[in-house]
């Protein structure tokens, strides 16, 4: 359990700093550092408990940046699909939609670095299309911030709109999806009650170190940042099953 305990706090505070940098990360790495040993589908309710406090101290730090107009048309359909993939999350999951989530982080990656992203924006139907389905994946199987900061990429966003605007999507999506996980797993989550509140205050801790690591980086060196921990996160969930 010590060692347990030491991973996760590890973890913890990487996943707040990673997401102050680029406005995603808790859920992507505290998801299969806890599914080491607590089931993946308890795993993925668990977490949502400091994501939600952690993008809410990050969004207070950060929300005059957000983009209005992208959140309410890319935010809300990200909050619906948030709820429907809370609601399947039981009968969906597995390693088949790890590695479709996969695949999804690596083709955005590549677009950054090949020059495809900069010629790619979502207006009208495809950005409500692109909410949905970040959120979706969000609501299954707990890692949506890759897809969907991916996403805000083909937006046009500055550095600090896009941290903002995907913090304040992200709480539209834990509104929708943490009181169906409490619903149906409040007992299993409440069993591991002391995983939660480590990983709340090594997320808090990281968000803090973090805010400040975010200002010191250039405009194109982000973009690229933010596509190289997309690609690390996607081959990261293709060697998970191995």
């Amino acid at each position: 359990m010590t060692e347990h305990i030491a991973a996760l706090v590890a973890a913890s505070l990487a996943a707040g700093a990673v997401a102050s940098v680029t406005g995603f990360g808790i859920g992507s790495i505290l998801t299969p550092t806890l599914s080491l040993w607590i089931d993946g589908r308890i795993a993925v309710a668990l977490v949502a408990v400091p994501h939600l406090i952690g993008t809410a101290v990050r969004f207070a730090m950060v929300s005059g940046q957000v983009d209005r107009g992208v959140l309410w048309r890319f935010g809300v359909a990200s909050a619906a699909g948030g709820l429907i993939g809370a609601l399947l999350q039981s009968a969906v999951g597995g390693d088949r939609l790890m590695i479709v989530l996969a695949i999804l982080l690596l083709f955005v990656a590549i677009s950054e670095f090949s020059g495809l992203a900069s010629r790619m924006r979502f207006t009208g139907l495809t950005a409500w299309i692109a909410g949905v389905l970040s959120g979706l994946l969000g609501g299954l199987v707990g890692n949506q911030g890759g897809i969907r900061s991916g996403a805000l990429l083909g937006f046009g966003l500055s550095r600090d709109a896009l941290v903002a605007t995907a913090t304040a999507i992200a709480l539209f999506v834990d509104g929708a999806r943490l009181p169906v996980y409490v619903a149906t797993a409040g007992s299993d989550m409440w069993a591991y009650r002391q995983e939660a509140a480590i990983a709340t205050a090594g997320v808090l801790a990281g968000t803090i170190a973090g805010a400040r690591a975010l200002r010191s980086i250039p405009e194109p060196v982000f973009r690229k940042l933010v596509a190289v921990i997309l690609a690390v996160l996607g081959v990261s969930l293709i060697l998970r099953p191995l």
